[in-house]
C-alpha cells in the first residue's frame, strides 16, 4: 500500500495539475514516459475494462509503482458504456462500477473522476450537476474524493488529435487562473486523454 503524505501548499504560488483519462490505451505509455523524462507529475484516471490483457495490466502497474511521479486513479470500470444518462440515473449501479474498477486496477487511493461529467467532492465541498449528485454523495459517504477538471484539452472526435496547440493550452490555463474560475483558487486541473498523444 502506498503512503499518502499531506501536501502543504504555498499560497503565493499557482498549481497546475496534469491529468490523463481513459487509459490504458494507445498513448498511455508515451504520456507516462514523457512526463517521467521531464520530471512532471501527472495523474492517470484509468478504466478497469481497458486493462484487458497482461500487457495493459502491466502499464497500470508501472504507473501505480511510479508514485509519486505518477498517480493511478479510478475512472470507473465501464466508462458508463457511453450511456451517461442511464449510468447516473442508477447511482448504486454506478457506484458499484467504481468499486469494481478500484479492485480490478488495484487503485491505491480513493480518488475518482466521473466519466463524461465534471463533478467534485473533496474537503467537504460538493460541486456536481443534479444528474451526478446522487452518485457523488454515495462515493463521498464511503471516503472517495471526486475530482473534476477546470480546463479541457479538447480532441477531434474520430481522430483523437489535439484541437489546441500547447501554446493555446498555456493561454487557457493562465486565463482560468487569472479569472479565478477554477474549483480552487490558484489551482487548475487540466483534463486530457492519453489517446491524443
Amino acid at each position: 500500500q502506498l503512503q499518502s503524505t499531506p501536501i502543504v501548499y504555498d499560497s503565493t504560488k499557482k498549481y497546475v495539475y496534469l491529468t490523463f483519462d481513459d487509459g490504458p490505451q494507445p498513448g498511455t505509455v508515451q504520456c507516462f514516459n514523457a512526463c517521467k523524462n521531464a520530471s512532471i507529475k501527472a495523474t492517470f484516471f484509468m478504466v478497469g475494462a481497458h486493462a484487458s490483457s497482461p500487457q495493459l495490466k502491466q502499464i497500470v502497474k508501472d504507473i501505480k509503482l511510479a508514485y509519486p511521479q505518477s498517480l493511478l486513479a479510478n475512472h470507473s470500470y465501464t466508462h458508463a458504456n457511453g450511456r451517461y444518462q442511464y449510468f447516473y440515473n442508477h447511482p448504486q449501479m454506478a457506484a458499484a462500477d467504481f468499486y469494481k474498477a478500484q479492485q480490478s486496477l488495484e487503485v491505491p487511493f480513493k480518488i475518482i473522476r466521473l466519466p463524461g461529467n465534471t463533478s467534485w467532492v473533496f474537503n467537504n465541498k460538493l460541486k456536481a450537476s443534479n444528474q451526478t449528485k446522487p452518485v457523488c454523495k454515495i462515493l463521498d459517504s464511503v471516503g472517495y474524493n471526486v475530482i473534476g477538471w477546470d480546463v479541457e484539452w479538447n480532441f477531434r472526435r474520430g481522430s483523437s488529435y489535439p484541437v489546441e496547440s500547447a501554446e493555446k493550452m498555456y493561454s487557457k490555463v493562465v486565463s482560468a487562473l487569472n479569472s479565478n474560475s477554477t474549483m480552487q483558487k490558484n489551482h487548475v486541473v487540466i483534463l486530457t486523454h492519453d489517446r491524443m498523444f
